[in-house]
């Protein structure tokens, strides 16, 4: 007899986030549950009205007081921005602010003069921490964006509750960007399939590991019939070329902030960089080009369903 499961979904971070675990828990679990994404939503979502990193960026320029937990993600994201060579990069808001992007009529390509003027307030490296009195300053005129982390922050933390419960065999899928599987002995693995642009590309099953993705099938602009993804350089202030990534790691958060500053490489750095991470963590992946060739990591093919 297969094992039997209940599910929820509910609409968080602009996105379903769905949740299936063991049917022998009550239902009350799913609002403890959720309860932990829209705790970090209302702190630390950068959308969120009056939320610490709301705060910090209305008050650009100058210190802000946050909490130990702020402190504590923007070192993280610093430490990967540090990793990824500045390609990931928070403070790049700005310059998907004069590309146009999520507005309904966009104003057309930036000049390169334009760029080069916004992209002098994206760098990472004007956020000071001051850890000592919890206070948090990025430069003038700057701002973060916590659209690439903040909701695989938050499953990070709800999968943590999971095991706190003596939850160990789940799945959350928060809309398809960001997956976490949680096994024991008796599921011992998940299956995902993973979807190209038009058909689906191949299986993978993981193990208390997550699978992050990030493509610009859905979220670009189209500007003289040419299509603009919203994965830009923090470098050029482009958008990237390539066409999709898929990353497995045992962290959602890591996973999504490198799915999103990786995209942005080169196939062969793409490569380097994953060689090079993997002697500090668990991670495999595979990154698409503006071609359609697909570029797998050593060990990425271990994954992948025969």
């Amino acid at each position: 007899m297969s094992k039997l499961y209940k599910v929820q979904t509910r609409l968080m971070f602009h996105a379903n986030i769905k949740v299936k675990i063991p049917a022998n828990y009550d239902d009350d679990i799913f609002n403890e549950l959720y309860g932990v994404l829209e705790e970090v939503d209302r702190n630390y979502n950068s959308y969120s009205e009056n939320s610490y990193i709301d705060r910090i960026n209305k008050n650009n320029g100058n210190f802000t007081d946050v909490n130990d937990e702020t402190i504590e993600i923007l070192e993280k994201v610093i430490y990967y921005s540090d990793k990824l060579n500045g390609e990931y990069d928070i403070t790049i808001m700005p310059l998907i602010k004069l590309w146009g992007f999520y507005k309904k009529s966009p104003q057309g390509i930036p000049s390169k003069e334009e760029i080069e003027k916004v992209r002098k307030n994206v760098n990472y490296k004007n956020i000071e921490l001051d850890k000592e009195n919890r206070k948090v300053r990025i430069g003038k005129g700057q701002e973060i964006i916590t659209g690439s982390f903040m909701k695989s922050y938050a499953v990070d933390k709800m999968c943590k509750k999971m095991k706190e419960m003596g939850i160990t065999d789940a799945i959350v899928n928060a809309g398809g960007s960001s997956i976490v599987a949680l096994n024991d002995d008796e599921n011992r693995e998940w299956g995902i399939i993973v979807e190209g642009e038009k058909e689906d590309l191949f299986d993978i099953n993981i193990s208390n590991e997550s699978y992050s993705t990030s493509d610009q099938f859905n979220i670009y602009l189209e500007i003289n019939g040419e299509k603009y993804g919203h994965i830009l350089s923090a470098k050029t202030g482009y958008p990237s070329q390539n066409r999709q990534i898929g990353i497995i790691t045992e962290s959602a958060f890591v996973g999504d902030v490198l799915s999103t500053g990786l995209y942005n490489q080169s196939p062969k750095n793409f490569l380097d960089i994953v060689k090079d991470l993997s002697s500090e963590m668990k991670i495999e992946g595979f990154l698409m080009d503006k071609n359609g060739k697909i570029f797998y990591s050593e060990g990425f093919s271990n994954y992948i369903e025969k």
